[in-house]
């Protein structure tokens, strides 16, 4: 991808770590730690501070270019997929009232590769639940 149009498409002030920063976190095939970006980041010989790649994926998560998840307490990142969009529904037990939802697994599917280096290939989730009027009325 085209970082630095992208970074003036999006009103981001355009630096050279910020791009190396988007094109090692889009490189990688798991999400990374700012401590694993930094680290990268030297390997390249680019004198980046960590406070500032810390800033700069804060920045990135604000403006929706990285997701922002937490595994046992430490923050990775990864880019945001467009293309993850499928959707689950919940159904009411009692009512059988329908609502889709946005898959909810993108998380679980990068805990499970940190955790254990398993990429999922398929996931089956069903969901099931009482709907709120169906609680209420007992």
């Amino acid at each position: 991808m085209n970082w630095e149009a992208f970074l003036k498409e999006n009103g981001i002030r355009i630096t050279n770590g910020r791009i190396l920063i988007l094109k090692i976190i889009e490189s990688s095939t798991k999400g990374l730690t700012a401590e694993q970006i930094y680290e990268m980041c030297k390997d390249k010989n680019e004198n980046l501070n960590l406070s500032t790649i810390y800033r700069s994926v804060e920045l990135f998560e604000e403006k929706g270019i990285v997701k922002k998840i937490n595994i046992d307490g430490v923050a990775i990142y990864l880019l945001r997929k467009e293309d993850h969009k499928h959707m689950h529904i919940l159904k009411c037990d009692k009512c059988d009232k329908s609502v889709e939802i946005r898959c909810p697994m993108e998380e679980v599917e990068e805990a499970i590769k940190v955790q254990v280096g398993f990429s999922l290939t398929e996931h089956k989730l069903e969901l099931k639940g009482i709907c709120d009027q169906c609680k209420k009325s007992g």
